[in-house]
């Protein structure tokens, strides 16, 4: 067989070597080249923690981290690459470290398995990712304040895509700054949940070497200290499904959004504008201006669902400690974080341009019997009862269909038709300005 070291970490059991197709099954190269940074952090901690508890010389420890710096610093020049040539990120770091300096590099490995490795990685790197992804929420939601500011158009508000009651344009997007906040806080709690270190946990039964496990977890910022168990931390996925659960429940909320762009931007509705530069055109239809980005945050929503899918189903029946299903992880990870990330970047541009068009909304207010609610509310507060009133009611909004007028355009003594103790103050209390005014919907302006 050819020398273990020059392509993997392992083989001295085995009498055949790796069939091709084997090699290409297995390898996690074309698919994890982000883990890189991440093995190399935990790695330089790691060897730190060795030289502490006397596993390495102090010109041992020197030269592994030297070693180890030269790396990160020549892979991100660009003069050095990840090539299928490697299993995986671990065996690319070690390897380019043993050829650098020698059998010292072959001491990195000391008191870790690549299971407890390839957790610390991963976690390194979702928690750094979760918090990228928040500050994209944050920075959609300065842009949904600052875009809802500028707009306080009044709208119709709507229950089953039906005209509802009168709001404004600026309450309906800070709907959705709401539920983006909660979707940052989910991701933040994900962050402190998974903040525990598996370094030192080993390949399932942790080391009989003398280590410091605290000094590591300190090393790479888990505020949560060292993994409390063994062979949960080098088998546990939940951190990345918190996290694809968050990213699901956040596109859920970016798609919602990108259906009402669709749909106010479309002639039926004509709402709002989308810029030109975030909307395409036809091949065949010159007239065309099709709401493209709004629709691909939409369509990729699916996607992101998909991912935490298939790691439940890869999770789903494993039993402990690892099994190289869980691979499956860096996977749905990596695809999920894209398609959330660019969804994020998108919506935010495609809400900072939209233009809105107050005419149109004020004018499908006036069409939609908005104010129906409030001629209810008015009949309350002269003593009627409540299911009486809105029995009265139900029959002006057909009276007002037949005749082709808003209740706001019949006279007194048509009103008058259907409850004696109508007054020329109804007009006053179901204008659409003046029921923004009252009391608690004044929060709408």
């Amino acid at each position: 067989m050819a020398d273990t070291y020059t392509t993997r970490l392992w083989g001295g059991r085995f009498r055949e070597d790796e069939d091709a197709l084997m090699h290409h099954f297995n390898s996690e190269c074309w698919r994890t080249e982000w883990l890189v940074e991440p093995d190399i952090e935990g790695s330089l901690a790691h060897v730190a923690m060795l030289g502490e508890c006397g596993l390495l010389t102090a010109a041992e420890e020197q030269a592994i981290t030297q070693g180890l710096q030269e790396i990160l610093a020549d892979y991100r020049a660009g003069r050095i690459a990840y090539t299928e040539e490697y299993e995986d990120v671990h065996t690319f770091v070690e390897l380019q470290l043993i050829r650098r300096i020698g059998d010292v590099g072959k001491k990195l490995h000391t008191a870790r398995s690549r299971n407890d490795q390839c957790n610390v990685d991963m976690k390194l790197y979702v928690k750094r990712q979760a918090k990228y992804i928040g500050s994209l929420i944050e920075a959609l939601c300065g842009t949904l304040q600052r875009t809802a500011e500028a707009n306080p158009w009044i709208m119709p508000g709507y229950t089953h895509l039906q005209r509802a009651q009168v709001v404004t344009f600026k309450y309906y997007l800070l709907a959705y700054r709401e539920m983006l906040l909660r979707d940052e806080k989910r991701l933040k709690n994900a962050v402190e949940v998974m903040d525990e270190c598996p370094l030192g946990c080993g390949a399932l039964a942790g080391t009989t070497h003398a280590i410091h496990r605290d000094f590591t977890a300190r090393a790479l910022g888990f505020a949560g200290g060292p993994c409390a168990n063994f062979i949960d931390g080098v088998s546990d996925r939940d951190f990345v499904l918190e996290v694809l659960a968050d990213f699901s429940i956040l596109m859920m909320h970016l798609s919602r959004l990108s259906e009402e762009l669709i749909l106010w931007s479309s002639a039926e509705f004509g709402f709002i504008v989308l810029d030109d530069r975030y909307t395409t055109g036809s091949s065949i239809m010159p007239q065309k201006k099709n709401p493209d980005g709004a629709e691909l945050v939409r369509g990729r929503t699916g996607r992101v669902y998909g991912d935490l899918l298939a790691l439940l189903c890869a999770m789903k029946g494993l039993p402990l400690a690892y099994n190289k299903d869980m691979q499956q992880d860096k996977d749905s990870f990596a695809d999920a974080l894209d398609a959330v990330t660019a969804s994020l970047l998108i919506m935010e541009r495609m809400i900072g341009t939209l233009r809105a068009k107050p005419k149109a909304m004020r004018a499908a207010v006036k069409r939609g019997f908005l104010n129906a609610t409030e001629v209810a509310d008015y009949l309350v507060a002269k003593g009627v009862p409540f299911r009486d009133a809105h029995g009265i009611v139900g029959r002006i909004v057909i009276y007002c269909e037949d005749a082709q007028k808003a209740i706001e355009e019949l006279s007194l003594e048509e009103l008058l038709q259907f409850s004696p103790v109508f007054e020329k103050d109804i007009f006053d209390y179901i204008d659409y300005d003046a029921i923004l005014q009252k009391g608690i919907k004044k929060e709408m302006l």
